[in-house]
Order: structure tokens, then C-alpha cells, then sequence
């Protein structure tokens, strides 16, 4: 069984891999009857067969409109050519077919909370809003410029006035926009690119499917003590299908990567994550009424320090409560593998709760109606941080018994202990002869 599951999410994860090839445009030759095919009649775009450049108007002056001019008239078999530094204080929502967008410069949104937080788009999951909604099918954006967001005033804000949602989400009276989201879209690559700096999470994958990230650049750190990067997560996925996200970089202070409801057939390998709280599936089951499920998810090759975890699940329990927004959603977790993950000053390597923002008591009197199952962790090493309590290295807590948990070539050591002198914390596991290390069973506790 263990083989087999292993074998099929190799599979998937070469499916998801090789699924997305975006678009890269080829000039008339290709093209011989199509010409010039536009007219600008804007002095900042200009066009050369069905090549099109936005000159940036400068002196901070907003190069919005005319980003959105360029995406209008150039959304269909085209390059837009994005070299310079381009200010930004209008919300872009843009639809291509078949388009490259070689972004070789910066766009730098404007760190105006009066305008964005109620403009941005509003996205409904966890109160999400976004700067630039990206949409469309057969679209590659790469070219190694910069999306930055101007993160430090959002983050000075957020600390003298704490207004956030539940579990890490925003707030409608504070929305913090997402950089750049990838949303009702298919065919799309998002390759050699910086997002930095960002308010709240930085990449969001919504309602899209065939999407790749490769070489992303991704940093959010404050120069406040006081004010730090909040709700940093360096990707968040929802209602989506065949993603990959490889061969990147992540300096933050959330989740390196997060599965939100929803999300199958993921793959994220060769990952470098500083300052996070894990490649986390999750959260899910936080609304009552609503069914989560996250299938068929493969994680490899991940490098994590300086974080809270390593590799994560996290599930709400349940409640008795039908208006719930903190607990008793539905649905399951299956086939997710966790692979060669590296862990240096990780405080739980390994962590699974089913308990996740619930009290312990709400868990007893209302465990989890969200399943877990056929939950692999492979080549799991490395050393944890020392900050949870009684050398602990792994915890492993189901509210309701959690089926097929099962590990492998375990190589976790406490702070200035030895790989064995661990301890591993669970509950509710169905059968713990299925992992390589020995358990302390514990009671359910607030995740």
C-alpha cells in the first residue's frame, strides 16, 4: 500500500510537472498574416507588429491605465513588453489568450491604504483581495523583473491596529491585497520573478488550474522589530488543480506554501524556505457547512530553517455551531507525501493537528469531521529548534482517528541532542506500527 501511494503521487507529480506550458510569442514570421495588428493611440504604449511596449510615464506618476491599455489591446497572440519602472495605484484586472509578458523591469505598487485596502479585488476565501487579478489561458509571465508592494507601511499599520480575520486570514474592514493572483485561469507560467514586500500573502492560485511557478524570488522582512511581515504566506492555493511551484526562494514570516480548500494534484520540490511556518496543508475545516478536501499532494526536496515547521497539515475541529467560521467544515485530507525535507532550528519538523485555532476542550466534546488519510513523510532530517517543550521534534495529533499515517528514514535530532533522543508526540492514529519512531501518546491539545 505504502509503495503504491508513493508510486502514484510520483506519477501525479510528474503529470502536475509537465502540465503547464504557458505561451512564448513568435514575431511575424510565425504569424504572416497578421501584420501590424494594432493601432496605439496612447503615447506610453507603442506597437511593433504584435509586439507591445509601455514606456513608463515617471515622477511617480500612476502607470496603471496604461498597463491595463497595453493588456486590452495586446490580450490575444502577443508580447507585452514591460522593461522600465512602472508606479502603480490602480487595480490591474486583466483576461490573455496566448500571451508572453516579458516583465524586465518593476511594478511597484503605491503604499496607499486609503485607496487599496477598500479598491482591491475581492476574493472571498479568508477575506483575500488582490492588486492584479491575472487571468486567461496560454500566458507565460517571466523575465526577471519585480512585483513589489511596498509592504513596510501595511505592516507598520497592522501593528498599532490589529484587524485581521480567522486563522491568518483579512479582514473586510482592512483588506491587505495579494500581489499578484493567478485566478480563473488555465496554461499559465509564472517563471523568474521577484514578489517582495507584500501586505499578505504573495502569490494566490484561485479557481485556476495547469499553473507553474519556477525561480520565484520571494521576500517580505521588516525593517520594524515591532512590525513585523504579517500573514507573509509565500503561496496559498485554493480551488485549484495541477499546480507546481518549484526551484524558488522564500525569506518570510508564514507559510512557505499553503494548500487551502480543494486543492489536487499539487507538486512543490527543490524549495529553499527561511523564516516560515512550513509547507502546510491548510488550513481546512474552518467553515461549518462547508467540504475541504486536499488529494494527491507531493512535496520533495525542501531546505526549511529558522521556522516554526516543516512539513504541516492543519485541520479545525469540529463544532456544533451551523454559522461556525472557526471550526466544523467537512471534507478530507488524502494521499500527501512529504519528501527529503532538510530541517535546520525548526521547531516541529513534523507536525499534523487536527486541532488547528481550536481549543483543546472544542476538540474532545467536537473532533474533527474532516478526515485524514494516506499521509506519507519520507527522509525527514534535521534538527529542531529547541522551543517546543521536552526535546520534542514531531507532534502528530488527530481529534478523530487519522488512517495511514505512515513514516519512513526518520533523521530528526533535538537542539544539542542526538538523531533517536527525540521525542514524538500523537494522538488518534489508527496504527502507529506504521511509523519509525516510537510515539508518546499524548491527549488531544490546541493546535
Amino acid at each position: 500500500m505504502k509503495s503504491f501511494t508513493a508510486l502514484f503521487a510520483a506519477l501525479a507529480a510528474f503529470d502536475v510537472a509537465s502540465a503547464a506550458t504557458g505561451y512564448i510569442h513568435k514575431e511575424r514570421s510565425s504569424y504572416p498574416s497578421l501584420g501590424k495588428r494594432w493601432t496605439s493611440t496612447n503615447p506610453y504604449v507603442t506597437v511593433d507588429g504584435s509586439t507591445c511596449t509601455v514606456k513608463p510615464m515617471g515622477g511617480g506618476q500612476d502607470d496603471g491605465p496604461n498597463l491595463l491599455y497595453a493588456f486590452q489591446l495586446c490580450g490575444s497572440t502577443a508580447l507585452i513588453n514591460l522593461p522600465g519602472y512602472y508606479t502603480v495605484n490602480t487595480v490591474l484586472q486583466t483576461y490573455l489568450t496566448n500571451v508572453e509578458v516579458r516583465l524586465t523591469g518593476a511594478i511597484s505598487y503605491v503604499p496607499d491604504i486609503e485607496y487599496w485596502s477598500p479598491a482591491s479585488i475581492y476574493l472571498t476565501y479568508q477575506n483575500a483581495t488582490t492588486y492584479w487579478f491575472f487571468g486567461g489561458s496560454g500566458v507565460t509571465l517571466h523575465g526577471g523583473g519585480t512585483i513589489d508592494a511596498n509592504g513596510q507601511t501595511w505592516w507598520d499599520y497592522y501593528a498599532k491596529n490589529k484587524n485581521a480575520g480567522v486563522a491568518g486570514g483579512s479582514s473586510r474592514t482592512f483588506a491587505r491585497p495579494i500581489p499578484l493572483t493567478v485566478g480563473n485561469a488555465s496554461n499559465v507560467v509564472v517563471d523568474d520573478i521577484s514578489v517582495i514586500n507584500s501586505p499578505f500573502w504573495h502569490n494566490f492560485v484561485y479557481q485556476s488550474t495547469d499553473v507553474t511557478y519556477s525561480n520565484i524570488q520571494i521576500r517580505s522582512l521588516s525593517s520594524n522589530e515591532s512590525a513585523p511581515a504579517a500573514n507573509s504566506d509565500g503561496w496559498d492555493i485554493y480551488r485549484s488543480s495541477y499546480v507546481t511551484i518549484k526551484d524558488s526562494n522564500v525569506q518570510n514570516g508564514d507559510d512557505c506554501v499553503s494548500f487551502k480548500p480543494n486543492s489536487t494534484y499539487m507538486t512543490v520540490e527543490n524549495m529553499i524556505c527561511n523564516g516560515s511556518h512550513g509547507i502546510s496543508v491548510g488550513s481546512l475545516g474552518q467553515y461549518a457547512g462547508e467540504t475541504d478536501i486536499v488529494a494527491n499532494v507531493y512535496v520533495r526536496n525542501i531546505s526549511m530553517s529558522n521556522a516554526q515547521n516543516g512539513a504541516r497539515i492543519k485541520v479545525f475541529g469540529g463544532s456544533n455551531d451551523t454559522q461556525s467560521v472557526s471550526g466544523g467544515g467537512s471534507g478530507y485530507v488524502k494521499n500527501v507525501t512529504f519528501q527529503d525535507f532538510r530541517n535546520d532550528n525548526v521547531d516541529n519538523p513534523i507536525y499534523l493537528t487536527q486541532c488547528y485555532s481550536s481549543t483543546a476542550q472544542q476538540c474532545q466534546d467536537h473532533p474533527s469531521t474532516l478526515s485524514i488519510s494516506d499521509v506519507h513523510f519520507n527522509n525527514i532530517s534535521g534538527t529542531a529548534s529547541g522551543l517546543v517543550a521536552n526535546n520534542t521534534v514531531a507532534t502528530l495529533e488527530c481529534s478523530a482517528e487519522c488512517v495511514d499515517i505512515t513514516s519512513s528514514n526518520t533523521q530528526l535530532s533535538p537542539k544539542n541532542g542526538t538523531v533517536g533522543s527525540g521525542k514524538y508526540l500523537c494522538a488518534n492514529l489508527q496504527n502507529e506500527s506504521l511509523l519509525d519512531f516510537q510515539c508518546t501518546d499524548v491527549p488531544i491539545t490546541k493546535g
